[in-house]
């Protein structure tokens, strides 16, 4: 890897650390500059998942005073998280590399059409809670648990996205302001990188370098995301994910 390489590599770090903690999606950032430097789509994406741990811990620390209260609904969704996220690393490895060259840029392309939907899914919530003055489950019952098992696996097995979808179920599934929300959104993203990257460790191959820079970038923009995430406009927020999403599809079609 060049010392130029290396600086987008630490670059995107940052971004995915920023943008993760405020929303989610930034493997979408991280992912096509490592296939820029020449990494495999497999070998890529175990190491995003490592080097992203460091940052979505940071994200949940930058969220702490949020999280006050909610020590319980984190422990139990955490949990759920953490089986969806280790059957979504498994399948990773036990897929061949040609399933994943297929069905990654699919899963790139339902990320961005998530992340553009984000604003009416946000106006659902809203709409929801003004027309039901009902108090709902505390960790949302049966029906968030199974939506969070299956995000769950989907961010262990590839991870674009992963926070949108966990906002969006947790938004329409909880009674609860919505940066309560989103630092229980880090929390879970912690458990299935940590749990994927665990297994990684063992199973798979993946590339050092890339694992330190992102690792680095990702625990800064974890912080930078904590404390200036509310002042991001989603819109320019939305743009750079869309446009990055677009190239990381390119990339991965042509190859």
């Amino acid at each position: 890897m060049s010392i130029w390489e290396a600086l987008a590599v630490l670059a995107a770090g940052i971004g995915a650390g920023t943008i993760n903690t405020i929303v989610g999606s930034g493997t979408l950032i991280t992912f096509p500059v490592l296939l820029a430097t020449g990494l495999p789509p497999i070998t890529a994406n175990v190491s995003n998942a490592l080097g992203l741990v460091p940052g979505s811990i940071s994200g949940a620390i930058g969220y702490r005073a949020e999280l006050r209260g909610q020590g319980r609904r984190a422990l139990v969704l955490g949990l759920t998280a953490l089986v969806g996220g280790l059957g979504g690393a498994i399948l990773l490895l036990a897929l061949p590399s040609e399933a994943f060259d297929t069905i990654v840029p699919v899963l790139i392309a339902l990320a961005l059409v998530l992340v553009l939907l984000q604003p009416r899914l946000a106006k659902a919530v809203q709409r929801r809670r003004a027309n039901n003055g009902t108090t709902g489950r505390p960790h949302g019952g049966p029906v968030l648990l199974a939506g969070l098992l299956l995000a769950s696996g989907y961010g262990g097995y590839f991870g674009a996205a992963q926070g949108v979808l966990y906002l969006s179920l947790m938004g329409l599934l909880l009674d609860e302001d919505l940066q309560r929300v989103n630092a229980v959104k880090n929390i879970l993203g912690a458990v299935v990188n940590g749990v994927a990257a665990c297994f990684f460790l063992f199973v798979a191959e993946f590339d050092w370098t890339a694992v330190l820079l992102i690792a680095v970038g990702s625990t800064l923009g974890g912080q930078i995301g904590a404390k200036v995430g509310r002042r991001l406009r989603p819109t320019a927020l939305r743009a750079v994910i869309v446009a990055v999403g677009i190239i990381a599809m390119v990339q991965l079609l042509l190859r």
